[in-house]
């Protein structure tokens, strides 16, 4: 354990900084349990089996973000075979976790294109419509032309003149129910994928099929950061309650980058009763004595860090000991022993 050497200087998370992990964590694991869901209750049409194929899914996902924190306390206890272990399973239900999503997305993105398919093929049907309508007016010209060529304009070119008029207002009536209809919209997805083909000069399906793989690898990766970010603070808390009662920084704490503190050394046995001593001192006397001894300097931010305490705890304490005469303000909002 290591959080011996971050006591007076690191302090458990705040609500807003928990609220926020516990929300981004829960989010991915949804995520990937519902791909996961769309994969495994794909596999059959069956009720039974279903709910037996999402059960399964469900099991393999808390499985695997339980590994991940598993693996995470059997290092942390320096445990290194079970924490192998631990990997080895998160790692074989990572990879059938991100199959499941990959499925998933796949098939979303699928489904757009579909779509934009299907409102392409109506418009090359009607395109296809007139275009034979038009070829058909052109063989009714040359049919008329041989007409004209017989002098028999009277009886075969007026006919040929009347049905040309007839499929050209098949013709106008076709375009206009083509123009109608809605516009072809590209979805963000599919603009991206597109865009990735162009730039990395492959076909839209591996463009697709790369885009889902990154997308999948990189929910898992987010909900495994925040389930070992959850599993780090609270191994942490654990350690820092069982610490709360520590009022004399340690020697071997190591110290942050300019953080000042004359400290002598703590070389002289601590008797019983010099401990009793100590003990039944309140907290004024106690920063009084560190500072006296030279142990910590009379600032807000040496003591806060020396005797565990908030900022507002701090403040506190300083406005205490100056009503009660033990300290001092100079002019440069310096604090000050009165001797």
């Amino acid at each position: 354990m290591h959080y011996k050497n971050m006591l007076g200087y690191r302090y458990p998370k705040g609500p807003f900084a928990m609220i926020s992990v516990y929300t981004f964590t829960g989010a991915a694991v949804v995520t990937s349990t519902v791909f996961s869901l769309l994969l495994f209750l794909s596999i059959d049409d069956n009720t039974m089996m279903k709910v037996l194929f999402g059960t399964l899914a469900i099991i393999f996902e808390a499985g695997k973000f339980y590994a991940w924190y598993e693996f995470g306390e059997r290092r942390a206890h320096k445990n290194y075979t079970g924490a192998i272990t631990a990997l080895v399973f998160y790692l074989v239900l990572a990879a059938i976790s991100i199959g499941g999503s990959i499925g998933g997305i796949n098939s979303a993105t699928n489904k757009a294109q579909g779509v934009i398919s299907i409102q392409e093929a109506k418009v090359a049907a009607y395109d296809r419509q007139i275009a034979a309508i038009e070829k058909q007016i052109e063989l009714n010209n040359l049919a008329a032309e041989k007409y004209i060529e017989m002098e028999r304009i009277a009886t075969g070119v007026t006919r040929i003149q009347q049905q040309n008029n007839k499929l050209r207002e098949e013709q106008i009536k076709l375009a206009t129910e083509r123009d109608s209809l809605p516009p072809v919209t590209q979805g963000s997805a599919i603009g991206l994928i597109d865009s990735l083909a162009d730039a990395f000069s492959v076909s839209q399906q591996a463009a697709q099929f790369g885009l889902v793989v990154f997308l999948s690898i990189l929910l898992d990766l987010f909900a495994a950061f925040f389930v070992g970010v959850i599993g780090e603070e609270l191994r942490f808390r654990r350690f820092y309650q069982h610490h709360t009662e520590i009022d004399i920084t340690p020697e071997d704490v190591s110290k942050p980058i300019g953080y000042l503190e004359h400290k002598p050394a703590l070389n002289e046995p601590v008797t019983a009763d010099a401990a009793s001593a100590e003990e039944a001192l309140s907290l004024e006397d106690k920063v009084k004595k560190a500072v006296q001894a030279g142990v910590i300097t009379c600032s807000k931010k040496a003591v806060g860090k020396h005797f565990l305490l908030s900022t507002d705890d701090v403040d506190t304490l300083f406005e205490q000991m100056m009503l009660g005469g033990l300290i001092a303000k100079k002019a440069n909002n310096h604090y000050y022993l009165v001797a």
